[in-house]
């Protein structure tokens, strides 16, 4: 129903209430006047969603002060996107899905040319072509997905890793944490060897740093250090101008990896900042040499600092740093499109109008077992087979209790847009606008054969 409304111009919109009181049948509704743009409901509407984003036509319906500070934002969005066309694909104004052309699909063998240990429980890899050619350098912050075969006869894991070193089209760096149960750490900690062949894909993802002259504020948390580690590996590179935070937490010097090559970036950076607390200093980490202060990371703290808030934000951490960071960025003022992150895990759930549930671990669907091809969730290291019951991709991912987005379910919003890293898919019904190269649309899609998706 949803995109039928909104394919035939008619979005069902409501006016907006300026002052109350009452309305009664029979009343007569009377213009009392005409703001600038004199554009409709129903082509601004179309504007938004539908394909078509001419830049004139963005230009003119952002003099409309009739706009919600939303609808500005996503406009602003795609008028951005129009002005860089051919860089981006997608629907910039319908979230951060908008993707750059991966340099190829799928996976690719690559070879592993070096390993190191960074820290108790941090390992670095060094990953190169086979062929002997050039790669395509990732954009600072972006990630790759792996995918490892620590036994022959078992399915492989899907895991994401960001790049965690200075963009280079001559080798990838990954950095990777064991945990106490993660056996894709372990398997890299102990197994793989230099000249191993790993599966790879292209390097893929939205958290990039972005262009400007103003400051930059890079945030992170243990092992969520390495993609806003790569940014800082390429504004040293060019020996950036811009005011530059680099602060990060971690629980002690064991669990405090790539401090000095952090301290070498920040030295060749003229406008540097470097602060560094420890949630749990141990008897001989020195303050001072080791790390600043002890605690963990807040916005007091930045305050104190003095950080300006004016500052783009990039931040990457484990679950509790992402959800009180980013919610208190806000609370102090700082400008949405001003606030980046980075999720390693499956990103939170977007339902509207379904009351909040315990949060359940994936897990497979109840009933019989599925038949059909394999679609794999690659951040929540689940494979399931697809069964005939299921009408979308979404329904199944929801059957698994994986955290996804939605909201119309039928193809307008583009809020359940998800990378699709290898396979493809077919809609049914087809999308108002089709996503960005490389994504998908869960909510009305199903596997022609076997996928892999980044949830």
């Amino acid at each position: 129903m949803a995109a039928l409304l909104v394919a035939q111009d008619r979005p069902g919109f409501y006016f907006r209430v300026l002052e109350e009181g009452e309305v009664a049948a029979g009343d007569e509704i009377v213009r009392v006047t005409q703001g600038p743009g004199t554009m409709t409901v129903a082509e601004v509407n179309a504007l938004l969603y539908k394909p078509g984003h001419p830049a004139e036509r963005l230009e003119r319906v952002l003099r409309v002060p009739a706009l919600s500070p939303g609808w500005h934002a996503s406009f602003t969005a795609l008028l951005k996107q129009a002005q860089v066309s051919g860089t981006a694909t997608g629907n910039a104004g319908l979230g951060s899905a908008a993707s750059l052309p991966l340099a190829w699909t799928g996976f690719r063998p690559m070879r592993v040319a070096g390993k190191t240990r960074e820290s108790s429980s941090v390992t670095s890899l060094l990953l190169e072509s086979t062929e002997g050619h050039p790669l395509t350098a990732g954009l600072p912050g972006q990630f790759i997905v792996l995918r490892l075969r620590p036994t022959p006869d078992a399915p492989p894991l899907l895991r994401s890793y960001s790049l965690s070193g200075e963009p280079s089209d001559a080798r990838y760096r990954l950095s990777v944490k064991r945990n106490a149960d993660g056996v894709a750490g372990a398997y890299i900690a102990e197994e793989v060897r230099v000249d191993d062949l790993i599966e790879v894909t292209a390097p893929r993802g939205s958290f990039t740093l972005g262009r400007g002259a103003g400051p930059v504020i890079l945030l992170s948390a243990g092992i969520g250090a390495t993609p806003v580690l790569a940014m800082l590996h390429a504004l040293a590179a060019e020996k950036s101008s811009r005011e530059i935070w680099w602060i990060h937490g971690a629980r002690d010097h064991d669990e405090h990896p790539f401090a000095e090559e952090v301290r070498t970036c920040l030295a060749a950076l003229p406008r540097s900042h470097g602060y560094v607390r420890y949630s749990s200093p141990g008897p001989q980490d020195r303050a001072g040499v080791d790390f600043d202060a002890p605690g963990r990371l807040s916005i007091p703290v930045l305050q104190e600092l003095g950080v300006p808030r004016d500052a783009d934000f990039y931040l990457c951490g484990p679950a509790a740093f992402m959800t009180d960071l980013p919610a208190g960025l806000a609370g102090w003022g700082v400008i949405a499109d001003r606030i980046h992150t980075e999720l390693f895990g499956a990103g939170p759930s977007m339902t509207p109008g379904i009351s909040s549930a315990p949060h359940k671990a994936p897990h497979l669907p109840t009933g019989p077992a599925g038949t059909g091809p394999l679609v794999s969730f690659a951040r929540s290291g689940l494979s399931v087979r697809w069964a005939p019951p299921f009408q979308s991709l979404l329904e199944l991912t929801e059957a698994c209790d994986v955290p996804v987005r939605w909201s119309c379910r039928t193809g307008v919003c583009h809020n359940c847009e998800t990378a699709l890293v290898v396979g493809a898919i077919d809609y049914r019904p087809d999308p108002i606008e089709p996503p960005a190269e490389g994504n998908v649309l869960i909510c009305c899609s199903q596997p022609r054969g076997d996928i892999v998706l980044d949830l």
